[in-house]
């Protein structure tokens, strides 16, 4: 128990409660789903909700159940009962991470950007901060603030109403004679969300061999998943991997080593694997592709022009990424081809550019 982060929990309830509705169906905000996503970061004990409570009289029965100590911000005429709220919540939270040590995370439930400087300064006192929101209430200037975002209606747990259909027009007036498109429409939309899919799970793959290569070459150490989970949410603290389809980090990290964008190893902890790039001096299909590619340019035209080069190589192969290698650009992953002796690369002055070509092999 003494290893587990100590977690305080603050909601901003009428930004939460208010954004659940008009942007989630008209849902009741539920705490549950975010109970249990904080459950399997550490153990909550500090639970406080702001707001009015005259305005949300069941809700207050819901979260009094649940053990959240309720804050009571009344409206009065000529104030603001947001900013109270907002400031009553700040001065708590402060007064909590000088006198509370032992409370490592703060949680703020909220999407308002007002709180933005209290995560800076709760940040420089080696406070870590999540901030869950309702994702179309929640301002851009929040979640790059924090350690890591949970979009609430993301989470487990959270049902959203089915919207409501689209223009409620009477179909058996407007559309009498079109029963046979309509049908053809419904099944041509799954595939470009197919496509959408498999792009966003590349770009994901892109993202973290970058990270790996980028941690193995600022440390020089062993890489964990653990490491690279938490570098990830530093580079973006909304990243899940359940947005992907996955169901948890391993089973991403496994998905990327079957399609060779990493390799795993046994770690200093179990169920923490070690994650390198592939280990062979350099990819070598894709080192193959690049010669096959500059030999064939190289018969009609000598040497070949590093600018526009990639459009060759993604002509003979549409899903090259140098970025999937774990390079940072494509001329640093000619120069590694270069150097595994797939090809020969150059600086010419006349052309201002680099010029390869495929070496002749006996």
């Amino acid at each position: 128990m003494d290893q587990e982060d100590r977690i305080a929990l603050f909601l901003d309830y009428e930004n939460l409660a208010i954004g659940a509705r008009d942007h989630l169906g008209g849902m009741t905000f539920d705490l549950r789903p975010i109970a249990d996503a904080l459950a399997e970061r550490g153990r909550v004990v500090v639970r406080r909700a702001y707001a009015d409570w005259s305005y949300f009289d069941e809700d207050r029965r819901l979260l009094t159940r649940s053990h959240v100590e309720l804050i009571d911000i009344p409206q009065r005429m000529g104030a603001s009962r947001k900013n109270a709220a907002d400031i009553k919540m700040a001065v708590d939270a402060l007064q909590l991470a000088f006198e509370r040590d032992y409370i490592s995370t703060f949680v703020f439930g909220t999407g308002d950007s007002d709180f933005t400087p209290l995560v800076h300064k709760l940040r420089e006192l080696n406070k870590r901060v999540i901030g869950v929101g309702v994702e179309q209430s929640t301002s851009a200037l929040l979640p790059p603030a924090c350690d890591e975002f949970l979009y609430y209606d993301r989470l487990e747990g959270v049902e959203i109403r089915p919207a409501r259909t689209r223009g409620g027009r009477p179909p058996a007036q407007s559309r009498p004679p079109e029963p046979v498109p309509q049908p053809v429409e419904q099944e041509l939309e799954p595939a470009p969300a197919a496509e959408e899919s498999a792009r966003d799970v590349d770009t994901l793959a892109v993202l973290v061999a970058q990270t790996v290569a980028g941690l193995q070459g600022s440390s020089g150490g062993v890489v964990t998943a653990s490491t690279l989970k938490r570098t990830l949410l530093r580079k973006d603290p909304t990243f899940n991997e359940g947005d992907y389809g996955f169901r948890t980090f391993g089973e991403l990290l496994r998905y990327l080593a079957d399609r060779n964008v990493v390799e795993l190893g046994e770690g200093p902890a179990k169920g923490d694997p070690e994650v390198s790039l592939p280990e062979h001096g350099g990819p070598e299909a894709e080192f193959g592709l690049l010669r096959s590619v500059v030999a064939d340019l190289s018969r009609n035209s000598g040497p070949v022009a590093l600018s526009g080069l990639k459009n060759q190589l993604r002509r003979a192969q549409p899903d090259f990424s140098e970025k999937k290698l774990g390079y940072r650009s494509f001329l640093q992953f000619c120069k590694a081809a270069a150097t595994a002796g797939a090809v020969d690369l150059r600086w010419d002055t006349d052309a201002d550019d680099y010029l390869l070509t495929a070496p002749v092999r006996s």
